[in-house]
């Protein structure tokens, strides 16, 4: 079954789910920046298909998401790594980790935790304004159009609501 597109949605979370992909890609991700980079260290550690797995590496890679780097000549082999883009998408990883830890972890608790190595402290990532430094939650947000608002796929009724606030 294919999954619709959202590469004309007039809306920055639609087309970065666009890039995403499906939950696989999150998974790929997390695993990468935890130091999982090879091909067949990735099948083993999710249990994905290698063709599933292949789809996805080439479309982050397209998307520059990952970059694949050579490590072995004969037989050529490649490892993946993130890419500055790849990289920011982790704190949104440890933040959708976070949510998990408190509403959806094991009954034993938390599989893994996160220590800041600038501190050394174990932490819960959060969400914070990047002008005040102040945690946001959903209470604390107000949504004002941004220059590239307007109405659309995916923001019908959105940009009309957001059209009487300014920002």
């Amino acid at each position: 079954m294919r999954r619709t597109s959202f590469a004309e949605f007039r809306c920055s979370l639609s087309r970065s789910l666009e890039v995403m992909g499906d939950w696989w890609t999150m998974l790929i991700l997390r695993d990468l920046h935890l130091g999982v980079n090879r091909f067949d260290e990735l099948v083993e550690d999710l249990g994905i298909s290698r063709n599933l797995l292949t789809t996805r590496l080439r479309e982050l890679a397209g998307h520059g998401i990952v970059e694949r780097v050579r490590y072995q000549e004969r037989p050529v082999r490649y490892e993946y790594r993130l890419s500055e883009p790849g990289r920011e998408l982790v704190p949104i990883l440890f933040a959708l980790t976070a949510w998990g830890d408190r509403w959806a972890a094991p009954d034993e608790g938390p599989p893994l935790r996160l220590r800041h190595d600038a501190c050394g402290a174990v932490f819960t990532p959060g969400v914070t304004c990047s002008e005040c430094g102040g945690a946001v939650t959903a209470q604390d947000v107000t949504a004002v159009p941004g220059p590239g608002g307007a109405a659309g796929p995916g923001t019908w009724v959105l940009a009309r609501r957001l059209a009487s606030r300014t920002a």
